[in-house]
């Protein structure tokens, strides 16, 4: 796709601010520009279709990170052309499977994966059912809307899909009980890519936190309600409050809203958080309400380490700062630390790997400019030699990486560049 002349603008502007730093200079230009060069296709329909990278499928959630950091310039029409046209499909693929976490660009029922049990619809990818998968469309309608003005696609699509995804929400408050979704795949290449005890999952108590079966990372969860969703729910069930009751005019909707938002959140409170005897009072990763608790994060987003980021608490929160401390800390089993970068990794990619996303996410969430930028020089040694970020890297030997394509990590990399420009860390 051609690079629009809003987004040479924005890259020339920065670029010019990093004259000192040449290799980082090529890398934000490469990555601000990854995903409107490589995965974005125009459809038939008006809609965009957005590749994740080397996976031949569009995932909810994905598909809105990977275009968060072109909101500054949504006000250009061609930019909120391309926007709005990735909202339209994802909400399109709601209404179609609401439990699905990636789609098909047609409705070809031999991309993905086809063995899976319930068979997937011909336009299903894969459908691990992600709390987040849910949250993120309605986080990046807000922000388009709070940028914009726009009020358009809010007043066409948001009370259908905001019905789906409350009522949803409320069934799997009692999965057990009421909940129509089973998952299971057969020769799973790991033990956390399907849901055991039939497909449903580890027991779980009613708790006012709604159930997720797989984490960010499409890993199965090892226990029902997992934190940091949690909390992205809490946060998009305002975002649609607000939005129902300013421009839907539906006051009676937007109550429900923030009914089920109390819920989620008091859950949460209750249910959510542990007394580490280092730490202090932490957050947990994931709980059943019964006593369980996985005390680890996903290295994808939301993640604890991301709370500040996607809105549930401010930096300077004790709680979160605790849990930071944590997370960042040998106490956490998938917190790596090598020749090249320490940071958080994954059971989703080898031991030792680190996530360029996960680095990414702790610059943004960082109150300290030395940490910002000592995460952006292991950022920038840790490419391969390749101009581009990665999943996960070895952090002995970053020339050993999963996914040579993959656009998200390079979309958070030039959002957290372009916020130390301007906040004057770099």
């Amino acid at each position: 796709m051609n690079i629009p002349k809003a987004i040479q603008k924005r890259v020339k502007l920065y670029s010019d601010k990093l004259n000192k730093y040449p290799k980082l200079k090529a890398m934000y230009k490469n990555c601000y520009e990854h995903t409107i060069k490589t995965a974005l296709k125009k459809c038939d329909d008006g809609t965009y279709f957005v590749l994740t990278g080397d996976i031949p499928a569009m995932w909810l959630r994905d598909s809105s990170a990977q275009i968060t950091h072109y909101i500054p310039l949504a006000e250009d029409k061609e930019i909120a052309d391309i926007i709005e046209g990735v909202i339209k499909r994802q909400f399109m693929y709601i209404k179609t499977d609401s439990y699905a976490n990636a789609f098909n660009e047609y409705p070809n029922s031999s991309e993905g994966h086809p063995n899976d049990i319930p068979k997937n619809s011909p336009w299903v990818h894969e459908r691990k059912y992600e709390v987040d998968s849910l949250c993120y469309p309605i986080r990046i309608l807000y922000m388009y809307w709070k940028r914009t003005g726009n009020e358009e696609i809010i007043k066409k699509s948001l009370e259908e899909i905001a019905e789906i995804i409350v009522n949803q929400f409320k069934t799997e408050q009692y999965h057990f009980e009421k909940s129509p979704y089973r998952f299971t795949r057969p020769d799973p290449n790991a033990p956390w890519d399907t849901i055991y005890n039939d497909g449903m999952g580890n027991p779980v108590k009613y708790t006012g936190m709604t159930w997720s079966g797989f984490r960010p990372s499409d890993d199965g969860c090892e226990y029902g309600y997992l934190i940091a969703s949690e909390m992205f729910a809490v946060v998009i069930l305002g975002y649609m409050s607000e939005m129902l009751k300013s421009v839907c005019g539906n006051k009676e909707f937007a109550k429900e809203c923030e009914k089920l938002k109390n819920e989620i959140d008091s859950g949460i409170k209750k249910f959510g958080m542990v007394k580490h005897e280092k730490y202090g009072k932490i957050y947990a990763c994931e709980t059943d309400g019964m006593g369980h608790y996985s005390m680890i994060d996903d290295a994808n987003i939301p993640s604890l380490l991301s709370i500040p980021y996607i809105g549930y608490a401010d930096i300077e929160d004790e709680t979160y700062q605790n849990t930071r401390k944590f997370l960042l800390s040998a106490e956490n089993p998938f917190y790596f630390e090598g020749k090249y970068a320490r940071g958080i990794g994954s059971r989703h990619t080898p031991k030792n790997y680190i996530w360029h996303m996960a680095l990414a996410m702790q610059g943004l969430t960082s109150d300290s400019d030395e940490e910002k930028r000592e995460i952006i020089d292991m950022i920038v040694n840790t490419d391969a030699d390749t101009g581009y970020l990665h999943e996960g890297f070895n952090a002995d030997n970053p020339y050993e990486y999963t996914r040579e394509w993959f656009t998200w990590p390079n979309s958070l990399f030039a959002e957290l560049v372009e916020r130390c420009v301007d906040d004057g860390v770099l």
